[in-house]
């Protein structure tokens, strides 16, 4: 109690005790938790949010699903934002948290950034993340992206498809490796299947250089499948300066059902992934962990919504049969 007086400057501490906890505070070089002191003192409930995809209309899906979330809960959000599809830097991420939030919510990639996670943890902030697999005190919220990429992947095939081409997402997202797996276990499957698989990053310009190299190859493909929706839509628009017919010449398949897939001719078959609902829950179960007093968990919360395949005038039979 004597030293809470002095932190926040009361009466009642005679002169030579103000003295020695001023110099014990200077020695240990002690700054109060202004997100603890938060959580006693005030009813208000501000949740950080951050993020930096790339992609405007993943953000677009995953901010409103945040704010809806947000408003029906009372909670009011700050957010912070990377730059060119970078995380913000580590001493942003340190001051919002110094700012007095009670929790933070992550957007993909940043639910796997391990300076700005060491940071969250270090502070012991309440952390939940979208599109993240289980990680250390971090509430996760994703769909099952491996069985999601094989029921697409399957679709492709079972269309008669078999010189197939794969557009990877960003290597450093644990996502991207799981779609992977699943398209390579539906291939698996398949007997003569000819697969072509290169690296994109998840922007739209990276799927342009992938869809160049791919429809540039000596055998390309007839069916190409993109990580994500950007990656699909740069192929479709390669596919149209080449002069193919999409779908009746080439196949394309994406991966989120953002507006993108709707906002291009042919509108994109895709993977959709319920990113305003995905927000919208790891928020919710941020509220509910902070609701708990700051008092972690047994094991971190890991939830696992479903997906969809929505099928769209991209895709459709190869034009002659492949020969074996």
């Amino acid at each position: 109690m004597t030293v809470s007086r002095v932190i926040n400057g009361r009466t009642g501490v005679n002169a030579q005790t103000r003295l020695t906890v001023e110099e014990a505070i200077k020695a240990l070089a002690y700054t109060p938790n202004v997100a603890a002191r938060n959580l006693v003192t005030s009813s208000e409930l501000r949740i950080g949010v951050i993020y930096s995809k790339p992609s405007a209309a993943f953000m677009s899906d995953f901010l409103t699903g945040v704010f809806e979330e947000a408003s029906a809960r009372g909670a009011r959000l700050v957010l912070l934002k990377g730059e060119d599809g970078k995380g913000p830097t580590i001493s942003a991420v340190q001051d919002m948290v110094a700012s007095g939030i009670s929790g933070v919510l992550l957007a993909p990639p940043l639910g796997e950034a391990p300076d700005v996670l060491r940071v969250l943890e270090e502070s012991a902030c309440i952390t939940a993340a979208v599109g993240a697999y289980q990680s250390r005190d971090t509430i996760c919220v994703r769909i099952d992206d491996r069985a999601a990429s094989y029921q697409m992947t399957r679709l492709i095939l079972d269309l008669g498809h078999r010189r197939l081409g794969f557009i990877l997402g960003n290597p450093d997202q644990a996502a991207s490796a799981e779609r992977m797996a699943g398209f390579y276990a539906a291939v698996r499957e398949t007997g003569g299947v000819d697969v072509q698989v290169v690296q994109g990053d998840f922007t739209y310009m990276s799927g342009l250089h992938a869809a160049e190299q791919l429809l540039g190859s000596t055998s390309p493909p007839t069916a190409i499948f993109a990580s994500n929706d950007d990656m699909a839509a740069a192929v479709v628009s390669v596919a149209h300066r080449r002069h193919l017919d999409v779908p009746s010449e080439l196949t394309v398949a994406g991966f989120d059902d953002t507006t993108a897939a709707v906002t291009l001719w042919p509108p994109l078959t895709t993977v959709r992934q319920p990113v305003r609902a995905l927000a919208a829950e790891a928020l919710s179960l941020l509220i509910a962990e902070i609701g708990q007093k700051g008092r972690k968990s047994r094991a971190p919360q890991e939830r696992i919504l479903e997906h969809e395949i929505v099928e769209r005038q991209s895709t459709c039979a190869p034009r002659s049969p492949p020969s074996s």
